[in-house]
């Protein structure tokens, strides 16, 4: 019976440190979980609609997801919070924002910092890119782009969160060609969600400094 604890809470323990390595290794953000996610303040998700994405069935599936919507709105929060969860339950996971993404497929063939970055993203099960069309990118960097997107198709799921539409692409991708390349990738298997909203979560919920008074009191 002991010697049966002592299995259980080594493997524990190994577990818990597999976890804490790919926590790390994913370089999200900031740790909130989906419970952190407010569905009375972003209502173009059901909570039966989450429930089905934290089930992961359309990572097994090698399916996309693409959060669109304004600055603000939850798109990152959904995006980590559901990396996480995908952690947790046995996935590789890798968060980049668009602008870092770039200088890293810029400097891979030069550094080892950014080769180790660039093989955790090329080795997990999913890919997040947080603001993707935030930055127009010239032809080379597009291109960079594409090989990464084609990299992962067929074996890594990818979240893309961006406030540009489709239709606003083009100047943003530079060549039309590489531009339609990309999105066929990502749009081949892939669900859209539309996020709505005027005033963002931060703005909502931000801290001030004079608490709460009122510049005119």
């Amino acid at each position: 019976m002991f010697i049966h604890h002592l299995t259980d809470y080594e493997q524990k323990r190994r577990d818990e440190k597999q976890i804490e390595k790919r926590l790390k290794w994913a370089a999200f953000p900031f740790y909130k979980t989906l419970d952190a996610f407010n569905l009375k303040e972003q209502q173009s998700i059901s909570k039966k609609q989450i429930n089905q994405l934290k089930e992961f069935t359309w990572l097994d599936k090698l399916y996309n997801l693409i959060l669109l919507g304004p600055t603000g709105v939850g798109k990152t929060l959904l995006s980590t919070a559901l990396g996480i969860e995908a952690i947790y339950q046995g996935y590789k996971v890798s968060f980049v924002s668009m602008g870092e993404l770039i200088h890293t497929l810029k400097t891979e063939e030069f550094t080892r910092k950014s080769q180790t970055r660039m093989k955790s993203i090329r080795d997990s099960n999913l890919v997040i890119i947080d603001d993707l069309m935030y930055m127009a990118m010239d032809t080379r960097e597009a291109n960079l782009f594409f090989h990464l997107i084609n990299d992962l198709y067929d074996k890594s799921s990818v979240i893309i969160t961006s406030n540009k539409a489709p239709q606003e692409r083009g100047e943003l991708l530079g060549d039309p060609g590489i531009t339609t390349a990309i999105l066929d990738r990502l749009i081949h298997r892939a669900e859209v969600i539309h996020f709505k909203g005027e005033e963002g979560y931060r703005m909502k919920h931000r801290s001030s400094i004079f608490g709460d008074e009122s510049v005119q009191n």
